[in-house]
C-alpha cells in the first residue's frame, strides 16, 4: 500500500476536483474573452468604455450604498474648492 492509499485521498476524487476548477477556469476565460468583444463593439460604435464599466460598478450597489457614495463624493469635491484657512502665527 502507498503512503497515499494509507492516509485515505482517492486520486479520482482528487482528479475530479482538480477538472471540475480546470473546466470553470476555462469557462471564466471564455466569459471574459466575450465581456471584451462587448466593450470592443460598444467602442467601436463611438461609447465610452470607461463611463459603461462605471454604469456597471453603480448597478451591481444597492440605493442605500449608491447614495452614500454620492454624498461622499460631493462632499469631498466641495472639500477641495474652498480655500484651506491660514494659521495665525503668535
Amino acid at each position: 500500500m502507498s503512503d497515499i492509499d494509507t492516509v485515505g485521498i482517492a486520486g479520482s476524487r482528487v482528479r475530479s476536483f482538480i477538472e471540475r476548477v480546470e473546466q470553470l477556469e476555462q469557462e471564466i476565460a471564455e466569459l471574459t474573452e466575450g465581456k471584451k468583444e462587448v466593450f470592443a463593439e460598444a467602442k467601436g460604435e463611438g461609447f465610452d468604455v470607461k463611463i459603461l464599466k462605471e454604469i456597471i460598478k453603480l448597478r451591481k450597489q444597492d440605493k442605500d450604498e449608491r447614495d452614500e457614495h454620492e454624498t461622499l463624493l460631493d462632499l469631498y469635491m466641495r472639500a477641495m474648492e474652498e480655500p484651506e484657512p491660514v494659521a495665525k502665527a503668535a
